[in-house]
Parts: structure tokens; C-alpha cells; sequence
């Protein structure tokens, strides 16, 4: 820091490798102050040529100096900063309703980047309503997702409540998972995190779950079968050595 007063200091500045200390700081203070001003002039014209279009901008060019020049490149980086801000901006963040007549539009010719997820639903059907809601939580969590419901008689003639509710999941216009029905949904207990593993394993989205919820029902279910079947094998074995009485 040849600002410090250190003896190295002082014998760099008995010869004249570094200026007095005053004349040091006057010349801080002045290149401070000359970026200040530079500063100031390049923001002021920034906020000319923003209230430019093209062929004004283009106009003007001929007559740029150095700080135009530094000003209307740093408006094209900050420019470029915001679109690509935007780029990154959600597109979706939302559970939409859509009818029969929006189905080819919304999912078959989507957008070949984005994975659409559709519910075809009935709202007399209590797990419908659940995986809706479950929809609403997950759209907002992967706004990048095309989530949609649509009620099953908009879409499809005659179809059948046992197959409801129906999760039909899209990439580029083909089919890439789908669950019908109550137990390939998951049943009337299903939990939202449950539903966001089943679309992760299908690679719609991209899940910050470790493991499958369900593993630990499904631990639980095969101790439960396994206590079960040891008891049985037990009261068999049991039974085998009890007298026979005639």
C-alpha cells in the first residue's frame, strides 16, 4: 500500500520511486473523481440512446467519441444481461385448465424443449381432485413443466371411470410415460412427493428427492409380510409336533 506509513515506504519516496504522500493523495482523489464524471457522462448517455430506435442509434454513430462508445457497449452487455434473464424466466409456473379442441395445440405440437404433463380428470372422482392439487404444488415447483388438466369427457368419448384419473406425460409430441388408474396413480393416499418421483423416473422433472417416499410404506409392508409369513411358519411347525389325539 503506498499509502502506509512504513519505513520501505518512506525510503521508496526519498528515491522518487513512489510521489510525497500528499501529492499521492491529491492524485487518488483526482483519478477518483475524473472516473466519477466519466461515469456520470457514459450513464447520461445510456439514458439518450435508450430512448433511441435502431436507425437513430445507427444515425448517431457517426458521431461517437470513446465515452459514446464505452456507453453504448455497456448498453448492449446490459442488454444482453436482461434476455438472457429472460431466457431463464419460468414459462410456465402453473396448473392450466385446457378443453379437447386446445389438446393437439397445448400437447401434441408443444414446444419440442418442454415436457408437458396432462391430467384427464373427472371431478366427481376424489382422487382426481387430489392429484389436481398435487398438480397446482408441483407446477409451481418446476415452472419450466408444462402442467394441464383437462376434464376426461372433453378430450375422450365413453371413457371409462376405472381408468381415471389418467396422467399422460409428453416430449415432442410422443408419449413418454402415463398412468392409468388408481393404483398406477398411486391410491386415494397418494402424497405429492410420491407423484413428483413418478415423473421424475419418467424424466419429466428433475427431483431433489433422494429416494422414493413410497420406500418406506413399502419396507414397512414387506416386514409386515415377512413377520407375517415367519408366525405362520412357526404356528405350522407348532401344530406338526402336537400329539395326535384319535
Amino acid at each position: 500500500d503506498p499509502n502506509e506509513d512504513t519505513e520501505w515506504n518512506d525510503i521508496l519516496r526519498h528515491f522518487g520511486i513512489l510521489p510525497p504522500k500528499e501529492k499521492l493523495k491529491d492524485e487518488i482523489e483526482e483519478i477518483v473523481l475524473h472516473l466519477q464524471k466519466e461515469a456520470e457522462k457514459i450513464h447520461a448517455i445510456m439514458k439518450l440512446y435508450e430512448r433511441m430506435n435502431l436507425e437513430e442509434l445507427k444515425e448517431a454513430e457517426d458521431y461517437f467519441d470513446d465515452a459514446d462508445r464505452k456507453a453504448v457497449e455497456m448498453y448492449r452487455h446490459r442488454r444482453l444481461q436482461e434476455w438472457k434473464c429472460l431466457q431463464r424466466t419460468p414459462k410456465y409456473g402453473e396448473l392450466r385448465e385446457i378443453c379437447g379442441e386446445q389438446y393437439v395445440k397445448e400437447v401434441t405440437n408443444a414446444s419440442k424443449d418442454v415436457w408437458v404433463i396432462i391430467h384427464l380428470y373427472r371431478s366427481s372422482i376424489p382422487l382426481c381432485s387430489l392429484i389436481n392439487e398435487h398438480f397446482d404444488l408441483l407446477s409451481r415447483k418446476f415452472p419450466e413443466v408444462k402442467f394441464l388438466k383437462a376434464i376426461v369427457n372433453s378430450c375422450v368419448q365413453n371413457y371409462h371411470d376405472r381408468c381415471l384419473p389418467t396422467i399422460l406425460v409428453y416430449k415432442t409430441g410422443e408419449i413418454k410415460g402415463r398412468f392409468v388408474g388408481a393404483a398406477e396413480c398411486g391410491g386415494m393416499f397418494l402424497k405429492v412427493e410420491e407423484l413428483e418421483w413418478k415423473l421424475a423416473e419418467v424424466g419429466a422433472i428433475e427431483t431433489d428427492l433422494e429416494e422414493n417416499p413410497k420406500k418406506d410404506i413399502m419396507d414397512m409392508t414387506l416386514s409386515v409380510q415377512s413377520i407375517s409369513a415367519h408366525e405362520d411358519i412357526n404356528a405350522k411347525s407348532s401344530d406338526a409336533m402336537k400329539p395326535c389325539i384319535t
